[in-house]
């Protein structure tokens, strides 16, 4: 498998040219398995975001944006050009940007590759000139997320409290395209000397705590103990934690923040016993035109996902499955949000404006 400049993994790559092709590492087979899907149509990128072959919302964000160089070749390939290539093309990027609703990198990064267009009438711009701007717009947010994830773990790794850290989900090389935000500010902590030990939530329905984030800790020699979810209300009460950490897929004007279904109830359970609870994203995970999160929409997904994990069933035919992917933490139970800009905290409306509105 491929690596970043620091030897993390890397989950999304683009092959060749602007003609060239979409490699995502497909995640549902980790951490048995290292095997790549190869994207040269549309709708493969789309399977691919939607069945969760990658995730995080900065990985998907990246993958939406070169999904919109897959479709501007796909178009080529049909032998469209001018105004019936457009009409394939931003047909292409919505259905992309809709796969999955909740992160909002995902649409970001579709729209901002699409404003890199020409302002020349359709038609008259050649498609090869049009798909070569296309791909320069995907690889600066390729670029661009590496360099936001170094930031993050800088600022994080300086307001990060003594002790062992409990995560949830994965935040790590495996979701963005750089060290990861949560998982870089502990990975930054540790290249600094700290030492501590990292608690994986297994975070079910899909583990990705145990499969994704235990596996990149383990590539990089931080001790990981992966427990059930269940298990962190206890762990807490052990005094043991001294803080936790988690990633985000969209936060709102006033630090609402949606994030892997569990997220909630940890927010709730360190909040008990006096852990402070960080969030670790990018500021293009912020959608500042909602200040409440119950605005936010959460994706449910299929209900053989809880009944029938790895596809053995463990509840009975009749019996029903609630699957909301994500759930809304309140800002007040925030203690900071680390981004590329700064730490917002307190986590306010004011305070992600001014943070935020940094050059």
């Amino acid at each position: 498998m491929s690596d970043g400049d620091g030897g993390q993994p890397v989950s999304v790559r683009w092959v060749g040219a602007a003609d060239g092709h979409l490699e995502l590492l497909d995640q549902t087979r980790l951490p048995g398995e290292i095997a790549w899907v190869t994207c040269r149509d549309v709708s493969t990128v789309i399977e691919a975001i939607h069945s969760l072959r990658v995730r995080g919302a900065p990985a998907i964000g990246i993958a939406g944006g070169y999904g919109v160089v897959v479709a501007a070749n796909e178009a080529r390939q049909r032998g469209l050009e001018g105004e019936p290539a457009i009409a394939h093309l931003l047909t292409a990027a919505e259905a992309i940007a809709a796969a999955r609703p909740t992160a909002v990198n995902l649409r970001w990064a579709v729209e901002r590759v699409l404003r890199s267009r020409s302002g020349r009438a359709a038609g008259v711009e050649p498609l090869s000139e049009l798909t070569a701007r296309l791909f320069r717009a995907a690889e600066e947010i390729h670029a661009e997320d590496r360099r936001l994830c170094t930031a993050i773990g800088r600022h994080g790794a300086d307001v990060l409290p003594e002790g062992d850290v409990l995560t949830h989900c994965n935040t790590g090389a495996l979701a963005t395209g750089g060290d990861g935000t949560a998982l870089a500010v502990i990975t930054t902590a540790w290249a600094d000397g700290r030492r501590f030990r990292v608690w994986a939530d297994e975070t079910r329905p899909l583990f990705q705590g145990a499969r994704l984030t235990a596996w990149e800790l383990v590539q990089r020699g931080i001790p990981v103990t992966v427990l059930c979810d269940s298990a962190a209300g206890h762990l807490l009460a052990t005094g043991r934690i001294g803080s936790c950490i988690v990633g985000a897929d969209r936060i709102t004007a006033g630090g609402d923040t949606a994030n892997k279904i569990g997220t909630y109830g940890l927010a709730v359970l360190a909040a008990a016993h006096g852990v402070p609870f960080y969030v670790a994203a990018p500021s293009s995970t912020f959608d500042l035109s909602i200040v409440d999160g119950a605005e936010i929409p959460i994706e449910h997904r299929g209900a053989a996902e809880v009944t029938s994990p790895w596809g053995r069933a463990i509840a009975p035919p009749a019996a029903e499955a609630f699957n909301p992917a994500f759930d809304v933490t309140p800002a007040r139970l925030i203690r900071g949000i680390i981004t590329e800009k700064g730490v917002i905290a307190p986590v306010t409306r004011a305070e992600v404006a001014r943070v935020l509105g940094r050059a």
